[in-house]
């Protein structure tokens, strides 16, 4: 934590760095997803997401990550976790131009702070660092980050209505996103 040098307030400081397979990163990762779920956030799981089902996503998706074929991403402050992000590398032999955001969660008490701009700046610099050259990605229609990508700069491809269940019921329609790096 640091003083902010005008008004003398506490500035607590953001740190985005890349995750490893650890007890308490996995501990940390699951209760934002948790959270985030019941918050409403479509990323892929109904509410309520058991402590074992977010556990194992997870431990997978780090030993994807050990392995090369994603970084994952923290947004830590002190020593709490606040966000995550996924940037998926490994892409069939005709697309290693490209790589896929997934998984942007803001935890719901750390939100509206710049911590999604970060992780996604952070995101777009390491895959531009390994060659890609085109991003995509997918948000939920109803209540999604669309208009926060397209502030980032990501455009619209368009929507597939009823793609997806919202977390706490109900279709919601996915729309899809490109940036060119």
């Amino acid at each position: 934590m640091r003083v902010h040098r005008r008004t003398g307030k506490a500035v607590t400081m953001i740190e985005i760095r890349t995750l490893s397979n650890t007890p308490e990163t996995v501990d940390q990762l699951t209760d934002v997803l948790i959270s985030t779920v019941a918050a409403g956030g479509s990323v892929g799981f109904m509410h309520p997401v058991s402590m074992e089902e977010a556990r194992a996503f997870w431990q997978k998706a780090l030993q994807d990550a050990a392995e090369g074929h994603r970084v994952i991403f923290g947004a830590w402050e002190d020593a709490k976790l606040r966000g995550t992000v996924t940037l998926i590398t490994g892409m069939p032999p005709n697309q290693p131009h490209r790589a896929e955001i997934a998984k942007m969660m803001t935890h719901p008490q750390a939100r509206q702070r710049g911590i999604a701009t970060r992780l996604i700046q952070a995101a777009e610099a390491e895959a531009a660092a390994r060659g890609k050259t085109l991003l995509v990605l997918d948000t939920a229609a109803d209540e999604g980050a669309g208009p926060f990508y397209e502030k980032l700069g990501y455009s619209l491809s368009g929507e597939i209505p009823d793609f997806a269940l919202k977390p706490h019921g109900g279709l919601t329609g996915t729309l899809f996103f490109w940036k060119k790096l």
